[in-house]
């Protein structure tokens, strides 16, 4: 399949969210992508259900929501209730993977489990295909407008590796430094979703640079 673009709301205008909303509908975006943080699982506060509940009244995108949260499992009801088609959970922060990815997907949602930069990928052999998606880390979580960490793209093609060998259909999303540059590689590498927020919202033109990621 050809990949998908996700754009990251945490590096939108929040003074003028709804435009930026609007912009992402007519643009060629697949998701949108929410980093939801809580200050003690990574280092930074971000949003919370309020903005999650108005999204689905202003946008028909799938809404990909990235739990950078101790105890995610808590909210899965009210993530599923704001319409939410992708939950992401770190396995950094569930000590019974299993369960929270069954309960994720006992509520009508896809499962995703994110890693790390630290995090091996082999951790994941025993669960991959449960996982409707692997979110990967390029950049440490917490903070927009990172580095990119370059092994992130080695690591994606172990990931892929991993998913062929076990016949599953988990696709593969990356998130952290992601330009036209490093966009392009981590494709080539067997990347499925693109997660992109500063390079896209920072642009002179965002539909334009969403359209360029999406043309890579």
């Amino acid at each position: 399949m050809n990949h998908l673009i996700a754009p990251s709301l945490l590096s939108a205008n929040f003074l003028h969210l709804e435009k930026d909303i609007e912009m992402l509908n007519r643009s060629e975006a697949d998701w949108i992508h929410l980093d939801i943080m809580d200050g003690v699982f990574v280092p930074n506060i971000s949003f919370g259900f309020p903005v999650l509940n108005l999204l689905k009244e202003r946008t028909d995108k799938p809404l990909d929501v990235h739990l950078m949260i101790v105890y995610p499992e808590k909210f899965i009801d009210e993530i599923a209730a704001a319409g939410t088609e992708y939950m992401n959970v770190h396995y950094e922060a569930c000590i019974h993977l299993h369960r929270v990815v069954n309960a994720i997907k006992n509520r009508g949602m896809k499962a995703g489990v994110t890693l790390n930069p630290h995090t091996p990928v082999l951790l994941l052999e025993e669960i991959i295909g449960d996982l409707d998606m692997v979110l990967l880390m390029s950049v440490n979580p917490g903070f927009g407008g990172q580095k990119f960490i370059e092994h992130s793209v080695q690591k994606v093609g172990v990931l892929k590796e991993l998913i062929l060998r076990k016949n599953a259909r988990t696709l593969i999303e990356v998130d952290g430094g992601v330009n036209l540059e490093t966009g392009k590689r981590l494709v080539e590498a067997g990347a499925d979703v693109l997660v992109a927020g500063n390079f896209i919202f920072s642009s002179d033109d965002p539909f334009q640079t969403i359209h360029q990621l999406k043309s890579l």
